[in-house]
């Protein structure tokens, strides 16, 4: 090991952790802290990590040590630990599995080896209400019913629980994955889908069956899940982001199991069935006729005898589905994601009800492997005009974003990235959030657009052409940032998005990281106006794809100039 003055971090006493950019090392200590820690600032040459309790349950609940977490992390660190985080880090990871739920005979009960703690979380206001009976210094009885809710009142105390009570089973159903795809094509789980299957199901034990798979897009999540509900064999119910998921799905589905199609039925806005496997929408499920009045489609989850529930995109959870899956815990529980980070602060919730990070792998390794395609990412820097600047600084609110998000000078700098990659035959994806700075771009290119007011069929037409290359080039709202399955596309460009939003960043790069046929890679271009909020927002959304090692070359667009970029012919050959 190298000398403790040649070492990348710096651990502060206040959680945070600094790590040097340009440091030999830099790649590895970033591997590392990606285990128990979370990136909050990524400015070029210091990186600011802190370290968080749900990040230390996950390592915990991973089967991470809290003596090889700090022995890691001496080994990396260029002064001496703390002691105030020496001990954070001992104690938050002690505190999993320090309370337990079991099954006694016909009850749900929670045992501790802490009765100070048990007894404390039994007169707690709203954890103790669901506390039936306080029967010794290291048990209570807990209201099977309210399983959810107690778990996320106690892990929102800091003290999550380790749930060992077991599941139904379901109705059971026979399937089994194909050799060979309906479609003629070998298949088989890969090495690293087959160990997230593996993980989350933990042998068929108590310790598993309900958590999150983490994967970058084009990773193969969806098969992942196949693998799940091959192992589980049980009725499934798998909810989607939005209808075209729930089609990419059942094509999946019928493509790769033995599943016929009277199995596998839709529950959307579109048509009503239940069957052994049901793809239903997040939508349909948070249906309700007006503000105040009761979810219409909340009963389908007690219609089927579901012993797995899948959930797509899980950091996109409604907050009524996070109510509905507390009532859901005797039954399994897959969440599916690229990135556990919620905007909305709610990781905590996702741990207590969904389950805890059960696999994950980092994007950089799975680039390497050639699982996903090496990606190339650009902020293109455009300059505010007199009169933007002038409309910007009278601005206020979302309509200070709004003003430089859309501002004109971007659409010149689409139209030149569009030129200088289609004579490479790379397929394109404009994607933004404004739908008039949309049309604008989809009239100025001649290409189609794709917004949440698209009927379904007119959407899989446009993306089956784009598929085929009939349509290279194709300009879409935030429609596209989740389970849109186009591995054609090799080149994104961000226009304007939800302001700093990390998740969003993370799924529009990965429209464009499938695998492509000819070996080439993909590029990810977000395009912002220099000097203002929508340049911060950039920074911010950065964050996430930052910490799995992507970094962002800034090219100065002044005058429609796109110079960074042409001298280098682009990045996708």
């Amino acid at each position: 090991m190298s000398s403790s003055n040649d070492r990348p971090l710096i651990v502060q006493a206040d959680g945070t952790i600094l790590l040097e950019t340009r440091h030999r090392l830099y790649d590895q200590a970033r591997q590392v802290l990606a285990v128990f820690a979370e990136l909050e600032k990524s400015p070029e040459y210091i990186h600011t990590y802190r370290v968080t309790p749900v990040s230390l349950w996950n390592a915990a609940a991973g089967g991470l040590a809290s003596h090889e977490l700090l022995e890691t992390l001496t080994g990396l660190s260029r002064y001496q630990l703390p002691a105030s985080v020496r001990k954070d880090i001992t104690e938050y990871m002690a505190r999993y599995g320090r309370l337990q739920l079991v099954k006694g005979g016909d009850q749900l009960v929670l045992r501790s080896s802490d009765a100070a703690l048990l007894a404390e979380i039994c007169r707690h206001r709203t954890a103790g209400q669901y506390v039936v009976e306080h029967v010794g210094p290291r048990e209570a009885v807990i209201n099977p019913r309210y399983r959810g809710h107690f778990k996320q009142a106690v892990t929102r105390l800091g003290f999550p629980v380790q749930d060992l009570a077991g599941y139904i089973e379901g109705a059971r159903l026979e399937l089994a994955l194909r050799d060979r795809s309906r479609s003629g094509r070998p298949f088989a789980l890969r090495a690293y889908q087959q160990e997230a299957v593996d993980a989350f199901h933990s042998g068929g034990g108590l310790a598993g069956g309900s958590g999150v798979i983490v994967l970058p897009c084009g990773a193969g999540k969806t098969v992942v899940a196949l693998g799940v509900m091959h192992r589980t064999r049980c009725h499934t119910l798998i909810i989607c982001t939005h209808a075209n998921a729930v089609t990419q799905w059942r094509e999946e589905l019928l493509d790769k199991t033995t599943l016929e199609p009277g199995q596998v039925g839709e529950y959307t806005g579109r048509r009503k069935q239940l069957c052994p496997v049901t793809l239903a929408t997040y939508q349909i499920l948070t249906h309700r006729r007006s503000r105040a009045g009761e979810f219409t489609h909340f009963g389908l989850f007690e219609k089927g005898e579901w012993g797995l529930i899948i959930y797509d995109e899980v950091h996109l959870l409604p907050a009524p589905v996070f109510r509905l899956t507390a009532e859901l815990q005797a039954r399994r529980r897959l969440g599916l994601t690229a990135t556990l980070v919620r905007e909305d602060g709610r990781e905590v919730d996702v741990f207590s009800l969904i389950g805890p990070r059960r696999y994950a792998a980092p994007w950089k390794t799975m680039e390497h492997a050639g699982w996903i395609a090496p990606a190339t990412c650009y902020e293109l820097r455009v300059p505010c005009s007199p009169s933007l600047r002038a409309q910007y600084a009278e601005a206020e609110g979302q309509d200070r974003y709004r003003a430089v998000a859309e501002n004109p000078d971007k659409l010149g700098v689409v139209e030149g990235l569009v030129r200088l990659h289609r004579p490479r035959g790379d397929r394109v994806l404009v994607i933004g959030q404004y739908l008039s700075q949309l049309g604008l771009i989809a009239g100025r290119l001649g290409a189609p657009l794709v917004t949440g007011e698209t009927p379904a069929e007119e959407r899989d037409r446009l993306y089956a052409a784009f598929r085929s290359g009939d349509t290279p080039v194709l300009v879409a709202s935030r429609v596209a940032n989740y389970s849109l399955d186009l591995p054609e596309a090799s080149v994104a460009i961000q226009v304007s998005g939800v302001f700093g939003s990390r998740q969003e960043e993370a799924q529009r790069l990965g429209r464009v990281l499938r695998p492509k046929g000819d070996g080439r890679g993909a590029v990810f271009y977000t395009v912002v106006t220099v000097d203002s909020v929508d340049q911060d927002y950039a920074h911010q959304r950065q964050q996430f794809l930052t910490e799995q090692g992507y970094s962002y070359r800034v090219v100065d667009c002044s005058a429609g100039d796109l110079g960074g970029v042409l001298a280098e012919g682009g990045a996708s050959e």
